[in-house]
């Protein structure tokens, strides 16, 4: 059995919501009873079911503001004691059987755990928050230090670019001095016999070959006493030099007479036979010796000559001079 058939009302009026929009005098189908009380337990109206009256639906139908929350609530109202008074939305002191406030109910209102702050809830992450700080810090360091290397890079540009006003006044006022060039000490001279001062029978000669003069000339005839070759010779300083004298002997040690500015040597100049040659052998017999000689510096005379008791059998080839 249905609700759909369990009564003589029309499915029309079959509608669980029907007590809200019908007025309080009658319902649907039922106009003709205005000014009756409103009923009770009936179709779609709250309150128990009367006998007699058919029933269409199974939900108890309370009107609102009918159901009370909280047992110990519902207890006080069925034993007419009087509920604490509650505060109605927007008014004051107004007393509402049917809501009770959480707080009022046994044990007071439910507790919400606080949330964890740990890394499984939902609490802020705090080493998050640190290691961002940090690295936003390191940021700002580094940045620092850049523009600081940067900024003393450019300074340094700058004082390398722009000389400074103390140094363009020096330069302005003291003109640097160019350093001259050093003068490289001048060769010391070398004469050919033949081209110096021939007295006493000295000659130029030419006939024996191996001469180192120009055109193989050098200067024979000084076996003569009084016979001399004078070289007139000039030197940037005074001091010691070596007089080298280029000559030729016929396998024989020879020597001559030897002065400065006129000043006579201590010893003669002796030439012996260094290259070895045959007596008599005059082609084979060029060589040299060397003394040393104090110059004085400018033009300086210096004479070989055949003077008694010397062995002139010579020929004069060249003389030149080095640093003694």
């Amino acid at each position: 059995m249905t609700a759909g058939n369990n009564g003589s009302d029309t499915p029309e009026n079959d509608d669980p919501f029907a007590y809200l929009y019908r007025s309080e005098g009658g319902q649907g189908g039922q106009s003709g009873q205005s000014g009756s009380a409103p009923r009770t337990g009936g179709y779609g109206y709250p309150g128990p079911h009367q006998p007699g009256v058919p029933r269409t639906s199974y939900n108890h139908v309370r009107a609102v503001g009918e159901r009370t929350y909280g047992q110990q609530n519902q207890q006080q109202y069925q034993q007419g004691q009087q509920i604490p008074n509650q505060s109605a939305y927007g008014g004051q002191g107004q007393q509402n059987p049917h809501y009770a406030a959480p707080e009022t109910l046994p044990g007071g209102a439910p507790r919400r755990a606080a949330p964890s702050r740990g890394t499984g809830g939902r609490g802020p992450n705090s080493k998050g928050l640190l290691i961002g700080a940090l690295a936003v810090v390191a940021v700002v360091v580094v940045g620092i230090g850049v523009a600081m290397i940067t900024n003393n890079d450019d300074d340094k540009k700058d004082d390398k670019a722009q000389p400074t006003a103390s140094s363009t006044a020096a330069s302005s006022v003291e003109p640097s001095k160019t350093p001259e060039p050093s003068k490289k000490p001048s060769p010391l001279p070398t004469e050919d016999a033949s081209g110096m001062r021939l007295e006493g029978g000295a000659t130029p000669a030419s006939d024996i070959p191996g001469a180192k003069a120009a055109g193989g000339n050098y200067v024979a005839g000084l076996n003569a006493p009084g016979a001399s070759a004078t070289w007139s010779v000039d030197v940037d300083k005074g001091g010691s030099y070596k007089l080298y004298v280029q000559y030729g002997v016929p396998g024989e040690d020879q020597g001559l007479s030897l002065s400065v500015n006129g000043k006579p040597a201590n010893e003669p100049l002796r030439m012996k036979n260094y290259a070895n040659a045959k007596k008599g052998d005059w082609e084979h017999g060029w060589t040299y010796t060397w003394t040393l000689v104090n110059l004085n510096p400018g033009t300086n005379t210096v004479k070989v000559s055949c003077e008694a008791g010397n062995k002139c059998d010579v020929n004069l080839d060249q003389m030149w001079l080095k640093n003694g």
